[in-house]
């Protein structure tokens, strides 16, 4: 028999590899005190269940740092954030550590580098950064400012250099400027972006190319649009692409908007509304264009969504129906097609795509 050549054998493992590779997907199960675990077939978006791990207290935020290494999730009721080690192999995480909080931690993200973990609490009306060690492990100890009621994300723009917080009571943005060396943030010039009363801004994700920003707008029920000064780090409404309305007109009934993504192109924005329980969908065009896409019906109360790295699939946690709702995106026009509904506990809050194996 002629041996194989070095060039095919490399390319038929890759084959092998590439056809048995799997992402991971976690679920809080608030409710359930508990994080589930799923994998995720890549080519198809079906999932897997893969377990899960109890956790002290009812799961909320979940996020994961640049690398891929570990897990970071707000344990609202126990009013701490913890910190898991993710098994790029099998997906399953293990608890690393625990650090206490103020109140209720409504949202936690990592900076662009990983070092620090940043976090928002909705009723003490603060936000905090904690370092990360080498090890995943968070601080004991953290940075703290006070900020104002209903402190609702916190996320860093691209550059690692400015952070924002919206809070949906005082409806105002918080603009502050970051230090990645230690970890501190100052108020920024201007501090606060003053958004239109009853609209009630959420959550905020950047363009991952444009120097625009989408925010959640709950009250509302709209799509915000703000251009961002990258030298300055400051918002401000985009010029005739401000807001857009995430129900259809002839809905009447009582809704309020939840989670936003962007697809990893930049192309598509997806909002979710609570009440008329549905995924708005948006596209952005190169021309800096919003264009509705009209809704997409999803599971009760839509707390969360993501879109897995590829940004071919959409996930979306019901936390009125203890499902989970899996989409496909059309790469041309946006649409979302639904392929499948999975249990996910007594009431998903939140859901989070890892690209655990390369």
């Amino acid at each position: 028999m002629r041996p194989i050549p070095a060039l095919l054998t490399a390319c038929l493992l890759l084959a092998s590899l590439s056809a048995d590779a799997a992402d991971s997907v976690y679920v809080s199960d608030s409710s359930g005190n508990r994080i589930l675990v799923f994998r995720q077939d890549r080519e198809t978006g079906e999932l897997t269940p893969a377990g899960d791990i109890a956790t002290e207290g009812s799961p909320g935020a979940l996020c994961v740092d640049p690398e891929r290494k570990y897990l970071f999730a707000a344990l609202r009721s126990a009013m701490t954030v913890a910190s898991f080690r993710i098994d790029p192999a099998t997906g399953q995480i293990v608890h690393l550590s625990t650090a206490v909080a103020k109140e209720d931690p409504a949202y936690v993200a990592t900076d662009r580098t990983g070092r620090w973990l940043l976090s928002a609490y909705y009723r003490a009306g603060q936000i905090a950064v904690h370092r990360i060690g080498d090890d995943g492990t968070i601080s004991a100890e953290g940075n703290w400012t006070e900020t104002a009621d209903k402190a609702h994300a916190i996320v860093v723009d691209r550059t690692n250099r400015f952070l924002f917080v919206p809070h949906t009571a005082p409806e105002k943005i918080f603009q502050f400027r970051f230090d990645a060396r230690n970890g501190q943030v100052t108020p920024n010039d201007p501090a606060v972006v003053e958004t239109e009363s009853g609209t009630g801004p959420r959550h905020i994700w950047f363009h991952p190319t444009k120097d625009v920003a989408f925010v959640s707008e709950e009250q509302g029920s709209s799509l915000g649009a703000y251009r961002f000064d990258r030298d300055a780090g400051t918002l401000s409404p985009l010029e005739g692409q401000s807001r857009q309305s995430t129900l259809p007109d002839d809905y009447s009934g009582r809704n309020s908007c939840s989670d936003l993504e962007v697809t990893p192109d930049g192309r598509f924005v997806y909002v979710g509304n609570r009440g008329h329980d549905s995924l708005a969908g948006f596209a952005f065009d190169d021309d800096g264009r919003i264009r509705s896409l009209g809704t997409f019906a999803t599971e009760k109360t839509p707390r969360s969504l993501n879109i897995d790295p590829a940004g071919r699939f959409v996930y979306v946690a019901g936390q009125g129906s203890g499902q989970l709702a899996a989409c496909r995106i059309d790469e041309a026009s946006g649409a979302l097609n639904r392929f499948a509904t999975y249990d996910a506990g007594i009431a998903p809050w939140w859901v989070l795509v890892v690209h655990t194996q390369n």
